[in-house]
């Protein structure tokens, strides 16, 4: 009999590379949805990845333990992904409140859900390299002090705390994975590498002349999702639960990421790239850099895709996006006399 698995925020980046590698496993796949957006919309990266008749989608939202037992009753997972977040930095200052309630007190909910009704599956929780904030070690492990930057990095904070929480306090196979930033073609376009990558798409094709940025010196360590989310798999594969960094060990800044966007379609990031102060983060994260080597050691796992490989393969994909949109728009277009 295959394995049963839940993930929330299954139409996200990493639901749905999640929801297509499990299902490769063999996996029966569920996935929890907030009805708040069209299904056309929702499924957009299912359907990117080719997967999206191939999940059985639930209404539920983080914040209605009631729809979260009732699935933990229903499916009877063996796995739970707890992938749903409010997860953009930048609208988390905007946002402090509900970001605090879906990411921080989402997480208490489905682990609530899961010790009443589903006590022996395995629990993933998705915590966040954000969480170490104004860094306290040059390289971040898991011993790394804590100290948040952002309303959103506090609520992860609390979402990791709750889930070593009920691991300790219940006995329950809790594990988090403290990702640091991954990427791919089925980011957001909030989030500054696809922002980036769209913008030099725009640019090439003679849509937009400039890229309106913040701190191009902030310092990240960039993995791709695709690779990530194997590690998520591997976590809840381990006999005891735990705790892990998933990172590459390499840091660059937005700088030079720009610079590797612009150059693979021949152009000057110089040119192009604006720096907006309106664009600077209230409390700035200045270097992340995670040290994978526990993950490593223990999970075998490490980062396969290296950082110009993965921005011009987003470049890619945002070109041929707004090719479709533009020759789309066209089409639509009324024809006057």
């Amino acid at each position: 009999m295959s394995k049963r698995a839940i993930i929330t925020g299954i139409t996200g980046q990493d639901g749905a590379y999640l929801a297509k590698s499990l299902l490769a496993k063999g996996y029966e796949v569920h996935g929890v949805v907030r009805r708040s957006a069209s299904a056309e919309f929702m499924q957009e990266r299912l359907r990117w990845l080719g997967v999206e008749n191939d999940v059985h989608l639930l209404d539920g939202d983080m914040l209605d333990l009631g729809s979260l037992i009732r699935h933990c009753r229903e499916v009877r997972p063996h796995e739970i992904y707890n992938l749903a977040a409010q997860s953009f930095v930048t609208s988390s200052w905007s946002q402090p409140h509900l970001t605090g309630e879906v990411t921080a007190l989402g997480a208490t909910n489905l682990l609530e859900a899961m010790r009443l009704e589903a006590p022996e599956a395995r629990f993933y929780q998705a915590s966040s390299s954000e969480m170490y904030g104004l860094v306290r070690e040059p390289v971040q492990s898991e011993t790394t002090p804590f100290y948040p930057r952002s309303p959103y990095a506090v609520a992860k904070l609390y979402a990791h705390w709750i889930a070593v929480n009920y691991r300790e306090s219940f006995g329950l196979h809790v594990s988090s994975g403290i990702l640091f930033n991954h990427e791919s073609p089925l980011r957001g376009i909030e989030f500054v590498t696809r922002k980036v990558t769209d913008g030099v798409a725009r640019i090439k094709l003679g849509q937009q002349k400039a890229l309106r940025l913040g701190n191009l010196d902030a310092r990240r360590d960039w993995g791709h999702a695709a690779d990530y989310v194997e590690a998520m798999w591997l976590m809840l594969q381990q006999e005891t639960p735990d705790d892990y960094v998933i990172a590459t060990g390499q840091t660059t800044t937005v700088r030079d990421m720009c610079k590797i966007a612009f150059e693979h379609v021949g152009l000057n990031m110089e040119d192009h790239v604006v720096v907006d102060p309106a664009l600077i983060r209230p409390a700035e994260v200045d270097v992340l850099i995670g040290d994978p080597s526990k993950a490593k050691r223990v999970l075998g796992w490490e980062a396969r895709t290296d950082l110009a490989t993965m921005i011009c393969e987003m470049v890619d994909a945002d070109l041929e996006r707004v090719r479709f949109e533009s020759a789309r728009s066209k089409q639509a277009a009324p024809a006057y006399a």
